[in-house]
């Protein structure tokens, strides 16, 4: 069976988005600063970037493929990722409206699930085959499949950024033991890869 992965760049306090998400600012005041490493200083990075593009499937929650706000779908939004996303992969997006796929430029179709976080995993994982399923984010959909045990391998590219508010990454998060397996620094941001054991 495939393994679980997420990777989430943070602030050294603990946010992965920082204040007043909007629609014009899907990560929040100086969120985008958080991943300056992925394209400022992109190729001491390329093994991490590398990593998150691997995965056969890949789940996110309905703020992180249409941006702040519930409610019923603008079936004109076709998210935030342009035309051709860089997952190249299925998506499967959690959300509590029902909406047809969305089929991208690049091999990406970002399918809609609203029975749960547990369908969408299995729903990925049928999709990914033998590669691993990654959860790319936001707070709330990480902290669902942390909570219930289901990712294998956390990655956290900590950048040296303090955001202050925002969307931090494990508020309500517990029960939870992590075991570093690999650490790696460059000039925007350090990489730790933690086991995630029950």
């Amino acid at each position: 069976m495939s393994r679980v992965t997420c990777d989430l760049t943070i602030s050294l306090d603990g946010f992965l988005a920082g204040p007043n998400q909007s629609m014009t600012e899907p990560l929040g005041e100086n969120g985008e600063l958080l991943h300056r490493w992925m394209f400022e200083d992109a190729d001491n990075n390329a093994a991490e970037v590398e990593g998150i593009l691997a995965a056969g499937a890949y789940i996110m929650g309905r703020n992180m493929f249409a941006g702040p706000g519930p409610g019923a779908w603008d079936k004109d939004w076709r998210g935030w990722w342009g035309e051709e996303p860089p997952y190249h992969a299925p998506v499967f997006v959690l959300t509590h409206f029902p909406r047809e796929p969305v089929e991208m430029q690049g091999g990406t179709t970002f399918n809609f699930v609203t029975d749960g976080i547990e369908s969408a995993l299995a729903q990925a994982r049928e999709a990914a085959g033998r590669k691993d399923v990654a959860i790319a984010g936001g707070a709330k959909t990480v902290q669902q499949y942390l909570s219930a045990g289901l990712i294998d391998e956390l990655r956290l590219h900590t950048s040296p950024l303090l955001l202050g508010a925002g969307e931090r990454l494990l508020d309500g998060v517990t029960n939870l033991t992590l075991e570093p397996t690999e650490v790696r620094g460059t000039r925007f941001v350090t990489h730790v890869r933690y086991q995630v054991t029950p």
